[in-house]
Formats: structure tokens, C-alpha cells, sequence
């Protein structure tokens, strides 16, 4: 049974809202011993967490698509929350489909749709262009493509992992699923499938094999499952942080004005799709050590290169900007930071409320009929495996 609680902030009063936020006292929701986030990064750590997802794209697999695009961000911020040594490790995730007729058949209908990426925006635009289309389904190749093809750390303590989903008997193909679960033992790759269907199901089609990869775990979803929505108070708050958030981005390089429209683009995607999603991605774009896009924006840029204002090429930045001086476009950037700053501290004061809030909600409804889904047993393996590589979920 979905809960259907009416949010009592609305966007109209957001603006008032979000200035006395600072001062709110925990409602009656809330625990008072529960302490916001951090509003300053905690650093970034040597330690990286890889994921690369390989999702089935074959004609049944429409609820499992649906499931991805909606559970990036919350994958992201449960990753958000590990700390190895107190620092946040680097995340980069991948994203391959499988099962597509269409694809190169040479290749094992196997197609990479995104490298190891930090850039989330297009990395969330690519889950919203996923399609599916019937073909045959080659896990073993797929998982094995992943691991020749990206670029795995070669540091032990990386969390290093695969999360691959889908239907179907597991050994289809020419390539023996084996000869993947070797090339992953030799990367130290952890190697999860996810069933979408029955588990007996599952284990009669050979997905409870990855054993033998590894410590991998094997699990199955309802992929049809509609995710659940907890609609809260502090909902509207943080989307209206969200459109100031928005003004704080400063495009260069020839194609800085397209990233900066493609950020506002995914926004709304996100939002048409699901709404708890939409501000999941808020959330995760008020940690600076989480969503950053140096490559086009140009505080972030300044951040990670104290030097950036004095070399950037001043013909690559907008046309409103090329005939500020270098003096003048530092106090911009200046400015802009400070923004940000202010505003991500408001998104993260709110999402910890609003985190408390959900989990108040979730303890009266123990008796909620959602099934797992990818969100919430991507979630789960994460949770359990982090701790493997000496790092902590807080």
C-alpha cells in the first residue's frame, strides 16, 4: 500500500520557507538527536567506488528500464555516504545494455552506452534514452565485455563492482560465463545479478551462478514494481533550491551553454518521471564532493584549479562575459561560489529533514506492500559489500 501524505509546504510558500530553515526546530517527525550532513565536502579520498550497471533491454524488460532511470540518484547518494579514512572516495559508474537485436552481433548484442563517468547529468539523460527492443540476452559476454572494456582501478581497496539485470537462462551465448567470472576474480570485480521475475525462477535459469565470481550476491526484483512515494514537507523547499542552485552555473569551452541546458534538461526528465527522484537528484547536487562538472562550469572549474580564471580561453566563455577582464570574471566566479555554497547548505539542511521524515513515515507502515526493486536492493548490496574495503555508510 503506496502512503499518499499530502505535503504541507507548498512552492508558492517556499521562498519564506527556505529563510527561516536555518532556525526551524525539528517538527514532530523528527528525531532531535539526528544532526544534519556536513554542509562542508569532507574531502575526496584516493579510494574509488566503480560500478558499472549492465541492464537487459530486451522487449520484457520495460519495468526494468523505468526502475534505472529512477534509482541513479539514489544509488549516487547512498554511495555519497561511505567514507574510507573520514574522506569520500571517488564514484564513477558505467552503464552498458545487453539483449538489443540491433546491436553489433559480433559483439554479443553488447553495447557500452556510457564509459566510467562522474558527469551524472549524462549519465542520467542516457537511462532516459534507453529503449528496449528484442534480442538475445549473452550475460556472460556482457559481464566480460565490462570488464575488458572499462578502466578498473588496480587498487585493492577500490570497491570495485558490477550489478547486472535481467531475465532469462544466464548462459546464453557463446561466451562461457566462467571465462567472465575469471577476468573478474583477476580485477577483484564483485559481480551481483539481479533476477527480474521469480527467484526460483532465477535459479533455474543459472543466475544464482555468480557464486562462483566471487562474493557476488544473488537476488531477483519484481521490475514492474512501482516505486514508492513518500511525499514530504520539505519537497518543494528543496526543488525551489534546486532553480536558484541553477543560476549559480557559469558555462565556458565551446560546449558549456549546451551542458548548462542539458542540466536543466535532466532536471526536468527526472521530475516528469518521479517526483521523490527529482529531488533525490537535488539532494545529490547539493554535495559538492558528489555532483561537480569542471568541464564546463566555471566555478566548479576554479575550485579544483586555483590558476583556471588566469588561463581559460576568454573567446570559449559566453558572449556576455568575453569582455569582462580576468579581474572581473574571478569576482563573478567569486560571487557565484559563494551562492552556491549558501544554497547547498540549505539543500542538505532540508534533506537530512526530510530523510528523518521518510524514515518516521516508513516505520508506521512496516506493513507496506513494496516488493524489491533495483533502487532498493542496489541500495542493500551496497550497504553490505562497502564495508569489505575498510568503508563506512554513515
Amino acid at each position: 500500500m503506496k502512503l499518499l501524505l499530502k505535503p504541507t509546504l507548498l512552492l508558492a510558500g517556499a521562498a519564506s520557507i527556505i529563510s527561516l530553515l536555518a532556525l526551524q526546530r525539528p517538527g514532530e517527525h523528527e528525531k532531535t538527536d539526528r544532526q544534519p550532513l556536513a554542509a562542508k565536502p569532507a574531502g575526496k579520498s584516493d579510494k574509488k567506488i566503480q560500478a558499472a550497471i549492465l541492464l537487459d533491454v530486451s522487449n520484457s524488460m520495460d519495468g526494468l528500464i523505468g526502475q534505472a532511470k529512477s534509482q541513479l540518484w539514489n544509488m549516487v547518494s547512498v554511495m555519497g555516504k561511505v567514507r574510507c579514512e573520514g574522506l569520500t572516495p571517488e564514484i564513477e559508474i558505467a552503464l552498458y545494455e545487453y539483449g538489443r537485436s540491433s546491436n553489433d552481433a559480433r559483439a554479443g548484442y553488447v553495447k557500452q552506452i556510457s564509459p566510467f563517468t562522474t558527469d551524472l547529468d549524462k549519465l542520467s539523460q542516457e537511462l532516459f534514452n534507453l529503449t528496449t527492443n528484442g534480442g538475445d540476452e549473452y550475460c556472460g559476454q556482457v559481464i566480460y565485455t565490462s570488464l575488458k572494456d572499462l578502466n578498473w582501478g588496480a587498487d585493492p581497496g577500490d570497491y570495485k563492482v558490477i550489478f547486472i539485470a535481467g531475465n532469462e537462462d544466464f548462459l546464453q551465448g557463446n561466451l562461457q560465463y566462467t571465462k567472465a567470472c575469471n577476468e573478474a576474480k583477476q580485477k577483484g570485480v564483485i559481480v551481483n545479478t539481479i533476477y527480474c521475475g521469480d527467484k526460483m525462477q532465477g535459479i533455474r535459469e543459472h543466475w544464482n551462478l555468480n557464486a562462483e565470481c566471487g562474493s557476488g550476491s544473488f537476488t531477483n526484483i519484481n521490475q514492474n514494481e512501482k516505486i514508492e512515494e513518500i511525499p514530504t514537507p520539505y519537497d518543494s523547499v528543496i526543488l525551489a533550491l534546486n532553480t536558484k542552485l541553477n543560476g549559480t552555473y557559469l558555462s565556458y569551452g565551446y560546449d558549456g551553454e549546451a551542458s548548462y541546458a542539458n542540466q536543466a534538461k535532466v532536471d526536468q526528465l527526472n521530475m516528469a518521471a518521479n517526483k521523490t527522484e527529482a529531488v533525490n537528484r537535488v539532494a545529490v547536487k547539493g554535495r559538492k564532493d558528489l555532483y561537480k562538472n569542471s568541464h564546463w562550469d566555471m566555478v566548479d572549474a576554479a575550485s579544483d584549479d586555483k590558476s583556471f580564471v588566469q588561463k581559460v580561453d576568454m573567446k570559449a566563455l559566453p558572449d556576455s562575459l568575453q569582455r569582462r577582464s580576468r579581474k572581473e570574471l574571478q569576482e563573478l566566479i567569486d560571487k557565484k561560489s559563494a551562492e552556491r555554497t549558501a544554497i547547498q547548505n540549505q539543500i542538505l539542511t532540508a534533506n537530512a529533514r526530510r530523510e528523518a521524515y521518510i524514515a518516521e513515515q516508513k516505520k508506521k507502515s512496516a506493513n507496506s506492500s513494496q516488493g524489491p526493486t533495483l533502487k532498493s536492493e542496489i541500495e542493500n548490496i551496497i550497504r553490505k559489500q562497502a564495508v569489505w574495503f575498510k568503508m563506512e555508510i554513515r
